[in-house]
Formats: C-alpha cells, structure tokens, sequence
C-alpha cells in the first residue's frame, strides 16, 4: 500500500434528499492500491456516500478531490471518464442483452481491463458469453457487474454490497476477486454487510454512524474495539 498522497479524499461531504439531511461532514481518503470498507447499520449513510462520490446526489457540499481534482457538482459521465466505477447493489446490467453486449457497451480503448483479461479473470462469464443477462444466476450478474466496471479503465472502485444473497461459494469467489484487483493496484472503496469478508480483504476501515465517520482503523483495532462494534454495528456484522 502507498504512503503517497490520497487517490481519493472526501472532506465535510454533506448530502441530503430533499430536507432529509443524511450525509452529515463524511470524511475519509483512499491510496493506490487500498481497499477500505465503510461499515454501519442499515441507513447510516453509507450507499449516499458512494452515490454523493459519484455525482447521483440530487444536493451535496463539501470536497471530493480525486487525483487532486475537486470532482463534487460533476455528472456521474464526467466522474466516470475520469476514473471512478460505481458498482451499485442493484448491479444495474441490462438483462435483454447478451454477456458481451453488457461487456461491449462499457468497454473503452486505453482501459488496462481488455476483454481479454476479462475472459481470463472472470471464466464463469467466458463460457455464457452469448447467453442474455437476465438469465445468469446472482452470482454471475454480479461478476458481470464488476466486470463491466472494470471495462471502464477505473483508477478506484466503488462497490455497494457486492456480496449481498449470494451463496457462500460465490462469496469466497469474490473474495479471491477483491484480493486481485487490490494486487493489481487498482483502489476500491468496499460497502458490505459481511463482516468477514472485510476483515478479510481490508486494509482499513471506516464506521459510518448518523451520516458522519464515527470510528477508522485497521482490521486488527476493530476486532479489538468491542465497544466500538457494539455501539456502531448491527448485530448481523459481528
């Protein structure tokens, strides 16, 4: 993991859906490279946080630079060309088209994913490339779902609740899939539900509580904070 100055620095980021106030001063930064989990209950703030990231808040403030570049108030097709990939818990694919189309729409020229180190790094969608989407089972779509992100060229992933209903083979896949990604260089900012999965895969962590980062570590601080995780955390995380 890099020392150097964050890829990704959020500073005071406030966001709100309508008079709903629910992002309330987040504040968090990435490096090449790392992959840190935003941890909270149900409604703390976390999905808004990727979705204010991306420019699909309807109302936000505060500082988002990444790269160095202030990127809040940009449309999601601006911050996207710039290198950030949403991967959203709906996965989002188009399930009339085929599993090359879905591929093929995202894919761009100087992208580091060619489709050929797609085929390579995802085989389970090798082999359906001519079947349609909406026809893959749910671990499939979401490797689909990541995979078409990462078609993009992204610099830093963003990733909301990837393993969410799947089997726990499916799960120990993306697992393995999260770890490569991370020894390719490539950042990722991990929303997930499953405790051992980010403990496992995580170089840090940040609780998120109220719309506002309450707590940040390292994956050994957090098992030692039972407080912290008793306070902060629903009882399916522990």
């Amino acid at each position: 993991m890099s020392t150097a100055n964050p890829i990704l620095a959020v500073r005071d980021l406030q966001g709100w859906y309508g008079k709903s106030h629910v992002l309330q001063g987040v504040s968090f930064d990435v490096r090449d490279g790392e992959l840190v989990t935003l941890l909270g209950r149900n409604g703390a703030g976390k999905t808004t946080t990727l979705r204010a990231i991306m420019g699909l808040m309807p109302r936000a403030a505060g500082h988002v630079s990444f790269e160095g570049r202030n990127i809040l108030g940009q449309s999601p097709h601006v911050i996207a060309r710039l290198g950030i990939a949403l991967v959203p818990e709906n996965r989002g694919i188009f399930g009339g088209l085929t599993v090359f189309e879905n591929l093929n729409i995202a894919m761009r020229r100087d992208s580091m994913w060619t489709m050929a180190r797609i085929r390579e790094l995802f085989p389970e969608l090798d082999a359906r490339m001519k079947n349609a989407a909406g026809k893959l089972s749910g671990g499939e779509q979401q490797m689909l779902t990541i995979a078409r992100a990462l078609l993009t060229g992204p610099r830093i992933l963003l990733l909301d609740e990837p393993t969410e209903g799947l089997a726990p083979v499916i799960v120990e896949r993306l697992v393995g899939l999260f770890r490569r990604l991370k020894e390719e260089g490539l950042a990722v900012v991990l929303v997930e539900h499953n405790f051992d999965v980010c403990r496992s895969v995580a170089d840090r962590h940040f609780i998120v509580d109220g719309g506002e980062i309450v707590w940040s570590g390292d994956s050994g601080q957090l098992a030692s904070s039972e407080s912290v995780i008793s306070r902060h955390l629903s009882l399916e995380n522990v």
